[in-house]
């Protein structure tokens, strides 16, 4: 292995659901990676060592399922190699900097798929690929947009869950006054899904 391999990730998202973290712990294992993992409420973390190095990735918990997030430096070709089948797998984001010799190269990977190529080479440097139109700042705001409203919607979905148990039990129970109470509430979730959809 080259000694000054080096890749660093910056901004790295990728979403999992706890099969996957499964999945990659025993793929890990079988590659020869010594590593270990704890969890609480909030986040999930797997310590895999390289070497005389120790890389921590943390797992934030999001509803059912983990985001990946945080910069790494990887300086393990084969654990890079791990980190960039994921990103395409998993239709992840990051800005993933690579450093050899003297040069630098800088790949923008949105949705798993590179938008972006960037040299740079001492004070040079040239975008060796550019996918499509520059995306502007009003079209990464509809990105994130989009994805706050990915959130929202399964916010959402969760209140109508717990208020259509609610109704349930009014209507179970024969108590009209929480059975209408509920129904209000049903339908202003309603109206914000219909909102959400637009």
């Amino acid at each position: 292995m080259n000694k000054s391999y080096e890749v660093e990730y910056c901004n790295l998202e990728l979403r999992f659901d706890r099969r996957h973290i499964q999945q990659l712990i025993r793929d890990l294992i079988q590659d020869g990676y010594s590593l270990y993992w704890s969890e609480n409420e909030s986040i999930f973390i797997i310590s895999v060592r390289t070497g005389r190095k120790l890389t921590k990735l943390r797992f934030q918990r999001l509803g059912k399922g983990y985001k990946l997030v945080g910069d790494y430096v990887i300086k393990d070709a084969k654990l890079a190699e791990w980190l960039e089948k994921l990103i395409g797998e998993l239709r992840g984001h990051a800005v993933v900097k690579r450093f050899k010799d003297r040069q630098i190269f800088i790949e923008n990977i949105l949705f798993g798929e590179v938008i972006r190529l960037v040299e740079i080479n001492g004070m040079e440097h040239r975008v060796i690929y550019q996918k499509g139109p520059v995306l502007d700042l009003e079209k990464m705001a509809e990105i994130y947009a989009s994805q706050s409203a990915e959130q929202q919607l399964e916010t959402l979905q969760q209140e109508l869950d717990r208020e259509l148990e609610r109704l349930y039990e009014a209507l179970q129970k024969g108590d009209d006054a929480s059975a209408e109470a509920c129904k209000e509430r049903l339908r202003k979730i309603r109206i914000k899904l219909i909102a959400l959809e637009w």
